[in-house]
């Protein structure tokens, strides 16, 4: 092969692999803005569970210590509305369960994104139609390694909502015209924005969210 054809080929490879990146790829780094500081809980504040664990902040990263059941942190600085999307660094340092689901603006509700619930495996949206993230359409497993961080990223529209764990997806379900909602009981503390964990210790780091363009029609 010539040198020429040698360039086309490999000019051609890097486009097409640029083309088949996930939503958002190209422009990963545009407009995110940051919600911790790496050094305090400014902005935030300890979720009022009972039976809570501790909340610290070290090592640039916000620890949930394990709670009976849960612990978590909510937002009292700005919180992302409309089409958004979130992204952070979370590890389960400690436990069997949830570690960093969060609680977000949806639809004119709340929803949570469940990071590894019901026995450690489980990652959903809690709820749809009244359906858990073990019940509905959006549940699937995902074996989260002790100690180790994983990137997490959530795209929230009016129409879908769009999720991935190390850039790989994990959940893309339409929500339009569907009820969108909190499970019942003390995770609605964690509204409008918060995590939490359950019965696990927790570590979350760089929380950012970047506003999105409304869809097209």
């Amino acid at each position: 092969m010539t040198r020429t054809r040698l360039l086309g080929a490999l000019l051609g490879s890097l486009f097409l692999s640029a083309a088949g990146q996930t939503p958002g790829a190209g422009a990963r780094d545009e407009g995110w803005r940051s919600l911790f500081d790496g050094k305090s809980l400014d902005g935030w504040r300890e979720t009022p569970f009972h039976g809570r664990g501790a909340v610290r902040v070290r090592d640039a990263m916000i620890v949930l210590e394990r709670g009976a059941p849960l612990t978590g942190i909510t937002r009292t600085g700005a919180v992302p509305q409309g089409n958004y999307e979130v992204r952070f660094e979370a590890a389960r340092l400690e436990g069997n369960d949830f570690f960093a689901s969060l609680t977000f603006p949806a639809g004119g509700a709340h929803c949570t994104w469940v990071t590894g619930g019901w026995g450690g495996d489980i990652v959903g949206l809690s709820s749809l139609d009244g359906w858990d993230a073990s019940d509905n359409e959006t549940r699937t497993y995902f074996e989260f390694e002790p100690g180790r961080w994983y990137t997490f990223r959530i795209q929230v529209t009016g129409q879908r909502i769009r999720a991935w764990i190390d850039e790989r997806p994990v959940i893309d379900v339409q929500v339009a015209g569907r009820s969108i909602s909190l499970r019942p009981g003390e995770i609605e503390r964690s509204a409008p924005f918060g995590f939490a964990s359950y019965a696990t210790t927790g570590g979350i780091r760089k929380i950012e969210y970047r506003e999105l363009p409304p869809p097209r029609p």
